[in-house]
């Protein structure tokens, strides 16, 4: 199966930030995924939203890549919660602990009621 190269658009909602990822989530989306994090952080939002709905892969330098925006969230005292990670990328968020640091919903609507 070819590789799915690495997207990233980003939404405002009132007090959100939403950043719909598409692709795989590897070294070659650093780039792309630094940028819309920047974009969706640019108004100051308590809150930001990862869409993982629409990815297909995350390797390894994809986990340490969303630990970063991790750390900038909470440097930033921002909520970075998220949703659409499938069954198996549950599983990879609670044994990293990811999950411990950023709340796992299954849908946005369910994100968006959370991060209030």
């Amino acid at each position: 199966m070819p590789a799915q190269p690495f997207e990233a658009s980003v939404r405002h909602q009132p007090d959100t930030g939403i950043i719909d990822l598409r692709g795989e989530i590897n070294a070659a989306a650093e780039a792309g995924l630094s940028a819309a994090y920047a974009a969706a952080e640019a108004q100051n939002p308590p809150t930001i939203v990862l869409n993982f709905g629409a990815v297909s892969y995350i390797n390894s330098t994809g986990i340490a890549l969303i630990v970063g925006l991790l750390a900038r969230a909470r440097k930033a005292k921002r909520r970075l919660l998220v949703f659409g990670l499938s069954p198996h990328y549950q599983e990879i968020f609670q044994i990293t602990r990811l999950a411990d640091f950023m709340t796992v919903f299954q849908d946005e609507a369910s994100a968006l009621a959370g991060g209030r």
